[in-house]
């Protein structure tokens, strides 16, 4: 089975080391394409896979393709390919705010389809990946698809009305996660602590937070409830958050990121 990659960026990038570092696709069996020769001899020299100078060419030789380009591309990519797409081949597509409908009429024939939505933390193992497919997509392929984006992080199979849900709170929500961990920083830095120290401090701890979460089973109010003494000073914090609306704040971003990708 050889996978082709058409784009290489970050997402594209993270998704072929997991599979290569997990063992689950040779690098032998990998090609891939961007726009630039840079970019393509970058992907070479990390990971060894082959290399082609166009798209239409990963397209003909691979038996799964990743369109792996921004949305404001796909019409583009897919017009060059679609001579080369025939129901024996498997199309995953990473872009948001394509449809599956959308991305169907753009090949403008039957095509097996699986539509994903991965997120950064894929760049070190701990990616988040909700997966949907069209009726066409059987169940080895299926479980080929979960099988592949689980090598770099979880992978969910959703139904597709959940897609821009899934793009907002995996996707888009590590930007968030990141700007928390740095406004935490910049308080125990002007508390004192040496800016790296901080960085590291504030980091890990939600690092461990998601971790909790995950492992115990434990509902987040409860999680939160055991860290919150009474008369304590964690709860004061709480009390400020909650004055300055964190959580209709959060709401309000990943709505708004939810809407954003309806329009693409």
């Amino acid at each position: 089975m050889k996978i082709g990659f058409i784009g290489l960026g970050n997402m594209a990038k993270a998704m072929i080391g997991g599979m290569v570092e997990k063992g689950i696709v040779s690098p032998n069996d990998i090609v891939g394409t961007s726009k630039t020769e840079a970019t393509r001899q970058a992907a070479r020299s990390a990971y060894g896979i082959g290399i082609r100078d166009a798209n239409a060419a990963v397209a003909k030789e691979a038996d799964v393709i990743v369109l792996a380009v921004k949305p404001q591309f796909m019409e583009e990519v897919i017009r060059e390919i679609r001579g080369e797409i025939s129901m024996n081949k498997l199309i995953i597509s990473i872009a948001a705010g394509k449809t599956i409908q959308w991305i169907e009429q753009a090949f403008g024939s039957e095509i097996k389809l699986v539509r994903c939505m991965p997120n950064t933390p894929a760049m070190v193992g701990a990616g988040c990946t909700g997966v949907c497919i069209n009726e066409r997509v059987s169940q080895e392929e299926t479980d080929y698809s979960l099988k592949l984006m689980e090598s770099f992080g979880m992978a969910r199979l959703v139904p597709e009305r959940l897609i821009d849900a899934v793009g907002a709170v995996s996707g888009s929500s590590p930007a968030f996660v990141f700007m928390f961990i740095e406004a935490m920083a910049d308080a125990a830095v002007a508390a004192g602590m040496p800016r790296t120290q901080a960085y590291e401090f504030a980091a890990q701890a939600v690092y461990g937070s998601a971790k909790l979460v995950l492992e115990s089973g434990k509902h987040p109010g409860e999680l939160k409830d055991m860290v919150c003494s009474p008369g304590g000073t964690t709860i004061q914090g709480v009390r400020v958050l909650e004055e300055k609306g964190l959580r209709g704040a959060v709401m309000d971003a990943l709505a708004a990121v939810v809407e954003r990708t309806k329009e693409l």
